[in-house]
């Protein structure tokens, strides 16, 4: 479209575009600045009404812990004047033991009451009796005559007096009382040094003034004794002759006021550390002192000033931000809607020759869904013949498990078998030789195995039935001393020595009694063919309790014991290390233990030879016979 524009229009329409862009660029800068600057001012003003309602509380609560201070200690002149030791001490030729004895009254009183020292003057200004009369710089004997505080005391009954300590260095509060009509004067000095450090630590400047303007008591050790105003020549040699305040120079403290803010001052006497404060006062009642606080206001104030400077600047320039964008995108309104025409044009043609191309690709989709139905139809016929094969495998899987089944009841049952004829042919013996009672006994163990034999052909049944195993309590000393039994003659025979542990009384396990028993003589079978070699043939039945309510069976041998190789192959179908083995006895004792809840697992001894290892759950003692 500017194809046709001469190039000095072009160019002087890029001047102007850029011309203008500065200077809206310039004007929302301005803008921005006077925001922030407002916001500024206003959030200082805002912050300073917040401090001084702040301070005003903070000076308050100051003016009425140094007023308690000071009542705590305002009674205890008029108390100690009125006590007749202390009357008599003030008086003439007191005796050295009266005097003791009163000074260690005063040391007591003082470290009650926190005061400072306590201290007895006689009517002519010496002191008799001190709390500190003990220490190296005692009060006694010392001429306090030209105290104010002592004067008062004498002319009108009480004074007061803060002064500097002659003797001890240390500024404090003298409250004086006047002794009966002896005369004399009972003196408490308060200190105020807990006050000031409490006062340091609230990071506010406070400090506490005289009519004169002399600070008195201060957060700052070095503005004590400093001033508010100009101390005459003459009130300073009245200061000096008393000693109220030593060699203090009794300089102007450096608080410099801040123009047009009345309770603004400078803190300082250089610009750089100088800082400003609020600065608030108050009367402290019953005395002619004010207590001052020096409230920082720079964090405060610089805090909220800044956090308006960023709101305001942040509100402005988004403000100008959208405004810009709302002209740029009614510029870009017109120009897309001067360009819509020349677009609609080439759609029109990008829309015809989209349609020849749809019509191609709509004739490769229906050849791309015939293909895929045919490949659907392959896949349902792949299906159905996985799904057949499937089921013959399944059956397979069965008839294989029968078979091995059935070859495990055909092996268990040639033990019951053999002992059988074993016990028939004692019985004939028996018989012969005329002793009945024996004899019937072996009948007994032939009718037993006899149900054995039918226990396991029921088993073989109920496997061709696939009836679910039975989970029912049975006594476990009944399964290992039926497994003992068909093992018993095998073991004789072979001159393996077989211990058992029998098994606490009346202890029952869940599972499936004639099974377990199958799998029990199967251990031992396996146990007395692994002993047969060795020089000490020997195995052990073993019983243990695990946690989590469950016993243990262990049938240990001195056999040759399982390498870790073939510990992970034992329990597999047909892996057997025999020459004359199936490899289905182990593969088919584990699935009866698990059948049952439990766990079966093959471990080495240590010592020598092998464990097996059979888990199984006690029974409830509620559901046992």
């Amino acid at each position: 479209m500017n194809s046709n524009v001469p190039p000095r229009e072009g160019t002087d329409r890029g001047f102007l575009k850029r011309s203008r862009r500065s200077l809206a660029l310039a004007a929302s800068l301005v803008l921005v600045w006077v925001a922030a600057w407002l916001a500024g001012q206003a959030a200082e003003r805002w912050a300073l009404s917040d401090l001084r309602r702040t301070a005003q509380s903070t000076l308050a609560l100051q003016v009425g812990a140094l007023r308690a201070e000071m009542q705590k200690q305002a009674s205890l002149p008029l108390a100690l004047a009125a006590d007749p030791e202390i009357a008599a001490v003030a008086g003439p030729d007191p005796t050295p033991a009266m005097v003791e004895q009163v000074s260690k009254r005063l040391a007591q009183v003082a470290a009650a009451t926190g005061s400072a020292v306590i201290y007895v003057i006689r009517p002519d200004g010496i002191t008799v009796a001190a709390s500190n009369a003990e220490a190296e710089r005692s009060f006694v004997g010392r001429d306090y005559a030209f105290r104010p505080y002592f004067r008062q005391a004498m002319a009108d009954g009480a004074g007061s007096q803060f002064a500097l300590g002659t003797v001890s260095g240390r500024a404090g509060l003298y409250l004086s009382r006047r002794i009966g009509e002896a005369g004399g004067v009972v003196v408490v000095k308060i200190e105020f040094d807990g006050v000031e450090a409490a006062w340091r630590q609230s990071g506010d400047g406070v400090f506490v003034a005289d009519a004169r303007g002399i600070v008195l008591v201060a957060s700052d050790p070095a503005w004590s004794f400093a001033t508010l105003r100009e101390v005459g020549d003459d009130e300073r040699k009245r200061i000096r002759a008393a000693l109220e305040f030593g060699e203090a120079p009794l300089s102007a403290l450096p608080l410099h006021p801040v123009g047009g803010m009345q309770d603004l001052v400078r803190v300082g006497r250089g610009s750089r550390t100088a800082r400003t404060v609020l600065a608030l006062d108050a009367p402290i009642p019953g005395t002619d002192w004010r207590l001052h606080t020096l409230t920082p206001v720079g964090p405060a104030v610089d805090r909220e000033r800044m956090q308006a400077w960023i709101i305001a600047a942040l509100g402005t320039g988004l403000a100008c931000i959208g405004i810009a964008t709302l002209a740029g995108r009614r510029r870009r309104t017109r120009r897309h809607l001067a360009q819509a025409a020349a677009r609609r044009e080439e759609l029109e043609r990008s829309v015809r020759e989209r349609t020849l191309e749809l019509t191609d690709a709509n004739r490769l989709l229906r050849l791309e869904i015939e293909e895929r139905r045919r490949a659907e139809e392959e896949r349902r016929q792949a299906e159905a013949e996985r799904e057949r094969l499937g089921r013959e495998l399944a059956q397979a899987g069965r008839l294989a498990a029968l078979g091995q089944f059935a070859a495990s009841m055909a092996h268990e049952i040639n033990q019951p078998l053999a002992a059988i004829r074993s016990y028939a042919d004692n019985a004939a013996i028996l018989v012969r030789r005329g002793r009945g009672e024996e004899a019937a006994e072996n009948a007994f163990a032939i009718g037993r195995l006899t149900d054995r034999i039918g226990g396991l052909t029921r088993q073989l049944k109920g496997f061709a039935r696939r009836s679910s195993p039975r989970r029912e309590p049975v006594a476990l000393a009944d399964i290992l001393a039926n497994s003992l039994e068909l093992v018993e003659a095998r073991a004789q025979a072979a001159r393996i020595a077989i211990s058992a542990e029998r098994p606490a009384p009346g202890l029952y396990v869940l599972g499936d009694g004639p099974r377990l028993e199958q799998v029990v003589v199967n251990l031992l079978q396996n146990a007395l063919d692994a002993a047969a070699g060795s020089t000490d043939p020997r195995v052990s039945l073993l019983v243990r309790d695990v946690p989590d309510n469950r016993v243990a069976i262990e049938v240990r041998d001195t056999g040759p014991g399982l390498p870790e190789t073939i510990r992970a192959q034992v329990f597999d179908a047909f892996f057997t290390t025999k020459s004359d083995g199936l490899g289905l006895g182990l593969a088919i004792a584990r699935g009866i233990v698990e059948d049952c809840g439990g766990s079966l697992n093959a471990m080495d001894d240590p010592a020598g030879g092998a464990v097996f290892r059979m888990e199984l759950a006690k029974a409830p003692v509620e559901t046992t016979p």
